[in-house]
């Protein structure tokens, strides 16, 4: 049997588990006790959906299962959230300065700051999606006075006005918004963090 955890392998000693059920069970248990939990499972290859999950736990264990887990722990999120932090003030500032590389040609530039926002707000997603998986910790984690999903809700609109801007090339629009909506809104996710 070989064992996997975040695409290393993994030395698990097999003790009266009978099943792929059984090991699953065993392993949730063990990642509860340290604060982490599965997102995906992969059996021999194949990935183990929602669909899948019953029939794939009724699976005997042979010398020939594989089986690769991937994690996340508490740990791994808080550690996240706070390189985020670090980001969004970075990106933030830097947002400031938007107009004047608009409109003093540095298109280049601009247009890396942009892609720049876009990766930060989709990780950002990302990782608050995962600490959903850990409401005990994270149920006080608010965005200003606004839960995370109310805050996303009203960026969205901001971030959709940024895209038309840009596709319009309207610069003052852009600069408008990169500097009185996002960049704010930036500042106050690294305060919320920070306050966690």
């Amino acid at each position: 049997m070989e064992f996997f955890i975040n695409n290393n392998k993994a030395d698990i000693t097999i003790e009266n588990e009978k099943t792929v059920g059984d090991v699953l069970k065993a392993f949730e248990l063990e990642c509860s006790k340290n604060k982490a939990t599965t997102t995906g499972i992969i059996l021999n290859g194949k990935t183990i959906t929602a669909s899948s999950f019953d029939d794939a736990c009724k699976q005997p264990l042979e010398d020939s299962t594989k089986l690769e887990f991937t994690v996340v722990s508490l740990e791994d999120i808080k550690a996240t959230l706070r390189n985020e932090a670090e980001q969004s003030v970075q990106i933030s500032e830097k947002l400031l300065e938007l107009p004047v590389k608009l409109q003093t040609g540095k298109d280049s530039d601009a247009s890396n700051l942009i892609t720049m926002l876009a990766d930060f707000i989709d990780s950002f997603c990302r990782t608050t999606s995962l600490s959903a998986l850990f409401p005990e910790d994270f149920e006080n984690f608010n965005i200003g006075n606004k839960s995370i999903g109310d805050f996303f809700a009203d960026f969205t609109h901001i971030l959709e006005d940024f895209k038309q801007a840009i596709e319009a090339k309207d610069f003052v629009l852009m600069g408008d918004l990169a500097e009185y909506e996002i960049s704010p809104r930036l500042i106050a996710i690294a305060d919320a963090i920070k306050e966690l």
